[in-house]
């Protein structure tokens, strides 16, 4: 099971309070492993306001956008050449997380927002039990094991908070998405939040849906038991 830290010392904004179409419910606090969860548990997660016309180089916000994009486990489009493409690939769980973020926080990716304060801060979580990740592995040119995409984000109750994803080589991303979806359906999963839906995400079935319909989704899913397919953090 995972640990629970000590209580945040921030008293975070409520996300129902926010006007319609808002997305930025505060800015401030910490990082600390129990204001992230704090955070997740009202529908709340991190990300660094815009400075100097870059998102990662600002403050930290606290988010809640309107609506929502979320992947409905029962919705997941896998289309024929993505199968094909499973086949290229290994899945495992929780053996690289440090690696996996590294991937996501390539300062050659546009909009960079992990930072080393982020790395520290959900490693931290990982350590406890909270924070996974899924990734996709192939054999290189040498024979050699070689991560070529992954994605990771938080795991409470029967919600899986996908926060990042990253790929080297073409549908490892994808192929990771997908392997999720079967390990919260195979788990006790009840709700994947993809934070917003992008055409990349749409293409596999994700949705959006109203700020206050999430809300609701989201309290139901944290009071769930855990997904039991992550792996705990004694047998890793």
């Amino acid at each position: 099971m995972p640990v629970e830290p000590p209580l945040s010392r921030w008293e975070l904004p409520s996300p129902a309070q926010m006007p319609e179409g808002t997305e930025i419910a505060g800015v401030g606090a910490d990082l600390a492993p129990g204001t992230l969860l704090a955070a997740y548990r009202q529908g709340l997660f991190p990300m660094r306001l815009q400075s100097r016309g870059r998102i990662g180089l600002g403050p930290l916000g606290w988010w809640s956008p309107d609506p929502r994009g979320i992947l409905p486990l029962d919705g997941l489009h896998v289309s024929r050449s993505l199968r094909r493409s499973q086949r290229r690939f290994e899945i495992r769980v929780d053996t690289a997380f440090v690696d996996v973020m590294r991937g996501c926080a390539d300062p050659k990716r546009p909009h960079g927002w992990i930072d080393r304060k982020f790395v520290s801060a959900y490693s931290e979580l990982h350590e406890l039990g909270w924070a996974h990740s899924v990734e996709t592995w192939q054999i290189d040119e040498r024979g050699r094991d070689e991560l070529v995409g992954g994605l990771y984000g938080i795991a409470i109750g029967g919600l899986f908070a996908a926060e990042s994803k990253f790929h080297r080589v073409t549908d490892a991303s994808k192929v990771a998405v997908v392997a999720l979806v079967d390990l919260m359906r195979d788990g006790g999963g009840s709700l994947l939040d993809v934070q917003w839906s992008t055409p990349h995400l749409a293409s596999l079935g994700a949705v959006e849906v109203p700020r206050r319909e999430y809300l609701e989704l989201v309290a139901r899913a944290v009071a769930r038991a855990p997904i039991t397919t992550f792996p705990d953090r004694d047998e890793r």
